[in-house]
């Protein structure tokens, strides 16, 4: 062929419908165990509110806040503002940033399962350091291992479970991630309840108890088969087949099978995916690797969901009605996960985003309202209005499980083309853990300075997020994953942004090979 062989490379016919296959066994095996990431992700979210509202916690460790707490004389918006007490929280998800890029390459040439192991080992090292803690330099490093391990499970595991899903169920099962992350924050926050009364010891219990999901994300990541994609572009081609073939219940797979050997063929010219990542055809992708998981956070959920606790403490809950309240707001996440699950692959992510984001910002505004009308720095709520509250955010945090919760990791996890898939995965992991390291610092200083503004604040991000969903974001509902790129260049925005496609870059069509033949 005239222009050499490189215009061949690249998924360039859309084959979606001659895809075969069905939902298998295999599949949800692997995608129930490859999920129990998120649940150790989930657990490590919720736990470190609880534990940190705990007196015999604060007291060995926090003694500052400890004493501050329980003045009685402190502003009720400040009583918690402690830079400490934060870096406890925030340290593990900066951790994670860090080895969220150096999963990028292990994930890549090593495999998905490389990666989950990887992060099952760390976490069971943190788990440990921290239920032996005896000072705060032992406490955080436990917290950090915890953070490696975030790093890499939540490289590989949502990745997993996109390339072993059936296209027209891969929104659904890619959801298992977050919704064992919900059941994850759900569990950590009924422990809390329970140990808070096992004194001194109680807080032992709660960190060490993430040994066990750990343990099990370790042995399911050396015990679940290579996702296909994952085997073709090491190489194995005919393993990887294999494998397909089993995990799609039936032999007839040549269409998906076509798409994935044309994606590695290209994946493996690429050496430096994080530099071809950067590139203007990989542009769309990029902006949103890096915008919707910024904007998962910016909804202000894991503000809620770290400090729920502290934060209804602050309002003048008292302890134990603080716990039970974050129990609640766990409970509705884990049930509101499922709506999106049963909905995401008939209804599409456009609309769970964009309806997901216009009840967050009503039920954040209420919030700010009733806070700023009903209570201040020295006075509580009443019973009435701490009540509607707590059923305020009980909508939003419904609001956030069925739209940006599951959804903020499922587009980054399918936009990819392969060439460029661990190193979109870990740019999303890493913006993530960046924001959330961000918020978590910061949130207990913006609680004290901005008070009840702190929630309109919020509800301006998610005004953004929502409006950019609306424009920039393409319906990706029954796209297969490895045709994805195909669908950018239909977008009425971001066609113009990607460059036409020369036959030297490796996306050359097959009509311009046609053409370029011909000449």
């Amino acid at each position: 062929m005239a222009g050499g062989g490189v215009a061949a490379l690249g998924v360039k016919t859309e084959r979606a419908a001659q895809y075969k296959g069905r939902m298998t066994l295999a599949v949800a095996m692997t995608c129930l165990v490859a999920a129990v990431g998120g649940a150790i992700f989930g657990y490590d979210i919720g736990i470190s509110g609880g534990v940190t509202s705990m007196d015999p916690f604060l007291a060995k460790f926090f003694p500052a806040v400890f004493h501050k707490k329980n003045s009685g004389s402190q502003n009720n918006y400040c009583k918690y503002d402690n830079q400490g007490l934060a870096a406890f929280t925030s340290s593990l998800y900066l951790a994670g940033l860090v080895a969220s890029l150096v999963a990028s390459p292990v994930t890549r040439n090593y495999g998905r399962k490389a990666s989950i192991v990887c992060g099952g080992v760390s976490f069971l090292i943190g788990a440990t350091l921290n239920v032996a803690a005896v000072n705060l330099p032992m406490l955080i490093l436990g917290r950090i291992m915890l953070g490696v391990g975030i790093g890499f499970g939540n490289q590989a595991v949502p990745l997993y479970l996109s390339e072993m899903a059936p296209a027209h169920l891969r929104g659904g099962l890619n959801m298992m991630f977050q919704l064992a992350t919900t059941l994850g924050i759900f569990t950590a926050n009924l422990i809390n309840y329970g140990t808070q009364n096992i004194k001194p010891w109680g807080w032992r219990l709660s960190l060490g108890l993430a040994a066990a999901p750990a343990l099990l994300m370790t042995l399911g990541g050396l015990l679940l088969p290579e996702t296909p994609n994952s085997l073709i572009e090491r190489g194995r081609v005919e393993e990887g087949r294999r494998v397909l073939e089993r995990i799609r219940g039936t032999a007839d797979v040549d269409a998906e099978f076509t798409d994935m050997v044309e994606a590695s063929e290209l994946a493996n010219t690429i050496e430096h995916p994080f530099r071809n990542i950067l590139e203007r055809r990989n542009r769309p992708q990029l902006v949103m690797a890096v915008c919707m998981p910024a904007f998962q956070i910016l909804t202000g959920i894991n503000s809620i969901l770290f400090y729920a606790p502290v934060l209804f403490q602050s309002m003048g809950f008292g302890g134990n009605a603080s716990l039970y309240s974050s129990v609640l707001t766990g409970a509705v996440l884990f049930s509101s996960t499922l709506i999106s699950i049963g909905t995401v692959d008939r209804l599409g992510r456009r609309k769970l985003l964009i309806s997901g984001g216009i009840q967050m910002i009503v039920c954040q505004v209420i919030v700010a309202v009733i806070l700023g009308v009903k209570f201040g720095a020295d006075k509580q709520l009443s019973r009435s209005y701490s009540i509607v509250v707590v059923v305020v955010i009980c909508l939003f945090v419904l609001a956030f499980g069925y739209s940006w919760g599951p959804l903020g990791w499922t587009v980054p996890s399918e936009i990819f083309p392969l060439e460029t898939r661990s190193a979109g995965q870990s740019i999303t992991v890493a913006v993530n853990l960046f924001f959330t390291f961000a918020i978590a610092q910061a949130f207990l200083s913006l609680l004290c300075a901005f008070k009840f503004g702190i929630f309109l604040f919020f509800a301006g991000w998610i005004t953004v997020m929502t409006v950019f969903v609306y424009i920039f974001l393409p319906e990706t509902k029954g796209v297969p994953i490895e045709e994805m790129v195909l669908l950018w260049r239909k977008h009425w925005f971001w066609k113009k942004v990607m460059p036409d496609m020369p036959l030297e870059d490796g996306w050359g069509a097959a009509e311009a090979s046609v053409d370029k033949d011909q000449k």
